[in-house]
């Protein structure tokens, strides 16, 4: 019997897919709990406007992470540190003290989304990359200046 997948179903397959199964595997397991519905003309049609939707609220993510991309090229952060006479620092900056000024001028990013999650130890401006969404990149410019001890 080919159904269409509701959810994710461990070794049958993904949510929208269309799979074939057993009669019994299909009415008894998967139909009984909600997670198919058989195939149908009617639910074929269902499934296209789902598929639909979801293809527009990606592009709309998409665009919305290319607009923050846009912002953070222009944003530069900065962020005073003790640093020596001949320009060591003293600490470093982390990417939680990024992600928090970050949202302090109103953008909200997750700190696990920062590709390069070294701590940043030198004076001047350091590039951080942010994956905003799949294959959309920005990228922050830091700017550490030093207060002699």
């Amino acid at each position: 019997m080919k159904v269409i997948l509701k959810q994710d179903v461990k070794k049958v397959g993904k949510r929208g897919e269309i799979v074939d199964v057993a009669d019994g595997y299909a009415r008894n397991f998967l139909m009984a709990r909600g997670l198919a519905v058989p195939q149908t003309a009617h639910s074929m049609e269902v499934l296209h406007e789902q598929k639909e939707k979801e293809a527009e609220l990606e592009a709309a993510k998409k665009a919305e992470a290319e607009e923050t991309a846009k912002k953070l090229e222009k944003m530069e952060l900065r962020f005073q540190v003790k640093a020596g006479t001949e320009g060591r620092v003293f600490g470093s900056v982390s990417t939680k003290q990024i992600v928090e000024q970050l949202r302090r001028q109103g953008i909200s990013i997750d700190k696990h989304k920062i590709l390069d999650t070294y701590p940043i130890s030198s004076l001047g401006v350091t590039k951080v990359r942010v994956e905003l969404y799949r294959g959309v990149i920005g990228t922050i410019n830091v700017h550490l200046f030093g207060s002699e001890q």
